[in-house]
């Protein structure tokens, strides 16, 4: 009889674990696993141990037993800490299962030796075969082990229930039921009471059905995981990640249908050399350069499914980010993330959109769309310089600047300047500051110097403003002037001699653009009144410009300059 109820419990523990395995999440605890293991492996000790008709059969099914016996309880602990978000201690977890495992080595002893047994025999009782046996030291060791372990769950529920808002209410008060029930059965066993059978098999049989509901709803609870499945699986996410030698780790369906040559790639081989992967290693090359640039990167991708719901061949824009990839708290490698930014390119794609329909109006139209244009970065800039309590007007000026100097050096011949790069750098000169939108307004409109702190936020601008240069021209037809004006933004701070900022760029490095802007920016702060300093005289000006030449500016303008000065100040005269 009691084989037949054991088999039955041992069938129930089964159908739970199938239940688990069919809901099994790759982000499920550990522990939970472990757990679904056990319990069948001990029940199936049960089994055994009823249809024991020797010593030797009836020792091996009571080691059986023991496993679940011993390492079921430290499970379940660990369980309760994880999911009340409660921390243990590395060498906390293992010392605990150190001591597990020595309970078990002391239990594999029995029939060898008396520290966990001090006798065992099989008798027949009314028929029945019955394991008879006298307790050794260890198996009191054990018993207080098990209660010492149960007792530390119950504690740290009650405390996660009255101070953890973290831990899932419904959770704590599904955990206190197994290890309830455990108590129970083994308070069972201590008081003697007289029971047929053995009441823990039945014990650890609901305990698996609480842990089943635990589970089938505890991922609800981890809001990154659910968060990155839903973006996965709507197609709006997708990664590829890299060890530190930029070998291949894995990658997502997303990312292999918009880097086709990843369906190509092996597990921990390189990157090859098709424009996809190319593409990503020059995002991996660009972060490890300086991994604290926020770069954000922009990638298109064009299905050549023409049935798309957009009519537009499924074109679909992603922004691309590289960040370490984590183990815990460890750095491991690299992850590459491309997230779907559509929506945001909404407005240039009904553009080009509206461009097919009215091929006959285009010229007319790209007038428009282009004075448009213009005027939206010139209001952008103006916005941004409204901020800026020391530079009212800075941005005419230096305008008007960069024009009398780009004449001046075209006069001269010695640079051959192309009509289109002059009215690409002087349309540029107005956006050179885009990226004091990222100022804090206490930093920006501070009436005085800056401290040292203050002024390395504020050298953030350059580049900031490339990046906002690059997001507003990214689908322009003018490749020259968006380039051109990345370029301004980006490097007018740079200096001849290597000493400027953003990025150190020495000499012809600096592209000629923002040497040109370098000059005109900086001779209005001479002879303009900021709130720091009054304004310098032109020859105060002029001698600082002249002495910079060959350390801050190109010497090669320095010419150019001296025959723009007259008309420098002549205008400066006029607006002052």
């Amino acid at each position: 009889m009691d084989t037949i109820v054991y088999t039955v419990i041992l069938l129930s523990s089964l159908i739970l674990a199938t239940g688990y395995i069919f809901i099994w999440h790759k982000h499920f605890n550990a522990n939970f696993t472990m757990i679904f293991t056990l319990v069948p492996i001990a029940e199936t000790g049960y089994i055994m141990l009823s249809l024991a008709r020797s010593l030797d059969g009836a020792l091996f099914a009571q080691q059986i037993i023991y496993i679940g016996g011993t390492f079921l309880p430290l499970f379940m602990v660990l369980c309760v800490f994880d999911l009340c978000k409660i921390s243990i201690p590395r060498l906390t977890r293992m010392l605990m299962f150190v001591i597990s495992a020595l309970l078990y080595m002391s239990v594999l002893t029995i029939g060898h030796s008396n520290i966990f047994y001090s006798s065992v025999k099989l008798d027949r009782v009314d028929g029945d075969y019955v394991l008879v046996k006298e307790y050794g030291f260890m198996h009191s060791v054990y018993y207080v082990f098990q209660f010492v372990l149960y007792a530390v769950a119950i504690f740290a529920l009650i405390y996660a229930w009255k101070k953890k808002k973290d831990a899932p209410r419904k959770i704590v008060l599904l955990l206190l039921i197994p290890d309830t029930i455990c108590i129970m059965t083994y308070f069972v066993l201590l008081k003697g009471l007289s029971v047929s059978m053995d009441v823990i098999p039945l014990g650890y049989c609901l305990a698996e059905l609480i842990y089943l509901l635990i589970a089938y709803r505890v991922n609800l609870y981890d809001v990154a995981d659910t968060a990155i499945d839903s973006m996965v699986r709507d197609q709006s996410m997708g990664y590829i990640s890299f060890d530190f030698d930029l070998r291949y780790l894995g990658s997502d369906d997303v990312a292999r249908r918009l880097i086709p040559g990843l369906n190509d790639l092996y597990v921990d081989e390189a990157l090859g050399y098709d424009a996809g992967e190319r593409k990503v290693r020059h995002y991996l090359e660009s972060f490890i350069k300086d991994p604290q640039k926020d770069t954000v990167y922009s990638f298109t991708y064009k299905n050549k499914d023409s049935s798309s719901d957009s009519g537009e061949q499924g074109e679909r824009y992603y922004s691309v980010k590289v960040n370490y990839l984590y183990d815990m708290s460890r750095k491991r490698g690299y992850i590459v993330t491309f997230t779907d930014d559509t929506d945001n390119k909404k407005y240039i794609k009904l553009l080009d959109r509206y461009n097919d329909e009215l091929k006959e109006e285009v010229d007319l139209k790209t007038r428009n769309i282009v004075r448009m244009h213009d005027n939206l970065i010139m209001s952008l800039a103006m916005m941004v310089e409204s901020r800026d309590n020391s530079t009212g007007g800075h941005i005419k000026r230096t305008s008007e600047g960069v024009r009398i100097l780009i004449d001046e050096i075209r006069k001269e011949g010695k640079l051959e300047l192309s009509d289109e790069f002059c009215k690409a750098v002087i349309k540029a000169a107005p956006m050179h500051d885009l990226g004091k939108i990222a100022v804090d307004d206490a930093i920006l409109r501070k009436p005085g110097r800056f401290t040292d702190e203050e002024y390395e936020q504020m050298k953030k601008h350059s580049s900031e403003g490339a990046r906002v240069i690059h997001d507003i021209l990214l689908n322009t037809d003018d490749e020259q002037f968006k380039i051109i004006a990345e370029n301004v933004a980006h490097y007018h701070h740079e200096r001849w001699d290597g000493t400027g900022y953003p990025d150190r760029l020495k000499g012809e490095q600096i592209p000629l653009e923002a040497r040109i802007m370098a000059i005109a920016d900086v001779y209005d702060a001479l002879v303009s009144k900021r709130v720091y300093k009054e304004a310098y005289d032109f020859e105060q000006a002029d001698s600082i410009i002249v002495e910079g030449m060959g350390t801050h500016f190109d010497p090669a303008l320095a010419s150019a300059y001296k025959n723009a000065r007259p008309r420098l100040e002549e205008y400066y005269r006029q607006v002052q």
